[in-house]
């Protein structure tokens, strides 16, 4: 027999984006109703931005969005703050620059009406990129739909959906801990990691992480994030947060991603060296790029073999 659909709480966590924010609270608020119904929280991570007038045009609205200022910086301190503050038994973690549909929360939610819903640790909805200042053709390939699967259903443990859109029954963190604060974005800093790392602790459990690619959303990507400088930045700080999310794995382990992250290094430049006597700027672009990807593991790891973060 099927379970009615529980409370929700869609928390989104921001920082200094107003303007695109405002495009996501005008979705979220166009939402079809749902059983249970929702509240919305918006996590504002010290904005030195409108963050706050924006969130108060919405009151007065059914399901206006609740303010609060989470001084902790970091993503996974204003999550942990949207957990602790959530009065729903589902929780939905949304990026702050994503456009929605009217049946997003709908089709997010519905695997927790199934039977067997006690076994889901985690849905994924779609995520779908849209580059409204274009897109350069070199950082092309990096950006695609995740295309996990055509219908709502689980996900092998190699596959893991982005926490731009991911719900969440509350009662895994009670039972299995919060986000952790080592990972994800600080400010400017680019790490990630923190949903990642909270999936495969839920795997660990036992518990399912399922994908529903009806609750799609586009993910807004402006021109600063595909310049050469922001790539190099995000596969800087994406690899060092890889290794700080397997900050438990054996020394072994880690010298073997050392010296493959090397050799990658070197090969990458060698690469980028080729494409530019070639002119093919994109080429290199790619090839650096890569290889910087290469550095951040040859920098993060020695300091995580040292206790150092």
């Amino acid at each position: 027999m099927a379970v009615v659909v529980p409370r929700i709480t869609v928390a989104i966590p921001t920082y200094n984006r107003a303007n695109v924010l405002r495009q996501t609270l005008e979705g979220v608020m166009r939402q079809r109703p749902i059983p249970g119904g929702f509240e919305v929280l918006v996590i504002d991570n010290n904005s030195r931005d409108a963050t706050r007038a924006v969130v108060e045009a919405f009151a007065g609205l059914p399901n206006a969005p609740r303010y609060l200022l989470e001084t902790n910086q970091g993503l996974d301190h204003a999550r942990n703050r949207s957990i602790a503050e959530a009065k729903g038994e589902i929780l939905v973690l949304a990026d702050d620059d994503i456009l929605v549909e009217p049946d997003w929360l709908i089709e997010l939610t519905a695997p927790f009406s199934h039977a067997h819903a006690d076994r889901i640790g985690a849905v994924g909805g779609e995520v779908v990129p849209v580059f409204p200042d274009g897109l350069p053709a070199w950082v092309a390939e990096w950006h695609a739909p995740l295309a996990f699967r055509s219908d709502a259903g689980p996900l092998p443990m190699h596959q893991s959906p982005m926490g731009a859109n991911l719900a969440f029954p509350v009662r895994v963190f009670r039972d299995h801990g919060m986000f952790s604060t080592t990972l994800d974005r600080k400010g400017s800093a680019l790490f990630s990691g923190g949903e990642t790392e909270m999936l495969r602790r839920l795997r660990r459990a036992g518990l399912e992480v399922w994908f529903a690619p009806a609750a799609r959303v586009l993910h807004q990507m402006p021109a600063s994030r595909t310049t050469f400088r922001y790539a190099t930045r995000h596969a800087f700080d994406s690899a060092r947060s890889r290794v700080v999310e397997r900050g438990s794995a054996s020394f072994a382990y880690l010298a073997s991603r050392f010296l493959g992250n090397l050799a990658k290094a070197l090969g990458f430049l060698v690469m980028a060296l080729l494409n530019l006597l070639l002119l093919r700027t994109g080429g290199a672009k790619k090839a650096l790029v890569r290889a910087w990807r290469s550095c951040g593991y040859l920098y993060q790891i020695p300091r995580t073999a040292l206790g150092r973060v």
